[in-house]
């Protein structure tokens, strides 16, 4: 295997069976959480910032080693999105000085989680122009969007969690 695929398909995550991106967005948020949790929310942001052009680089290579113009298997684009939707509770929790969000926040990262497969499947408005485009750059930036409306729909429902609890 060669490196740009061992990275793709994020060191044969991908080749799992059935639901490959499933498997490598479950991968993804469990990485995302012990970055987070271990190196801070600064270390996250930059693994997600580095995961970006690493995972175009890799996506570009195995599919201009591929026939398929979207492999299944490749699911690097699916750390760099569900890393994104991660952020977004992450970051609400660091700005109040919550350094083990993680725990507390176990709600925000399932939700983070799920909202991503949600859009990442839906591939609304942007996600699906750039789900069509059939490039690596599409592959990527479907789910950079589908992890911002994922991040955006976390923040939203954990307000109105809160508001609701909170009466």
């Amino acid at each position: 295997m060669t490196l740009p695929r061992l990275i793709a398909t994020l060191f044969g995550i991908g080749l799992l069976r059935p639901a490959p991106g499933t498997w490598g967005s479950a991968a993804a948020i469990f990485l995302g959480v012990a970055i987070d949790h271990f190196l801070g929310f600064p270390a996250l942001v930059v693994a997600t910032l580095l995961v970006i052009p690493l995972g175009y680089w890799a996506t570009a290579a195995t599919v201009a080693a591929s026939d398929d113009k979207d492999p299944s298997e490749i699911v690097i684009d699916e750390v760099a999105g569900q890393w994104i939707a991660l952020i977004f509770p992450a970051a609400a929790f660091w700005w109040r000085g919550m350094e083990d969000w993680w725990l507390a926040a176990y709600p925000g990262w399932v939700a983070a989680f799920l909202f991503f497969r949600l859009f990442d499947i839906w591939k609304p408005g942007p996600a699906g122009r750039a789900d069509r485009k059939h490039t690596a750059a599409g592959t990527m930036e479907d789910d950079i969007w589908a992890g911002l409306f994922a991040g955006f729909a976390t923040i939203i429902a954990a307000g109105i969690a809160h508001g609701v609890l909170m009466r």
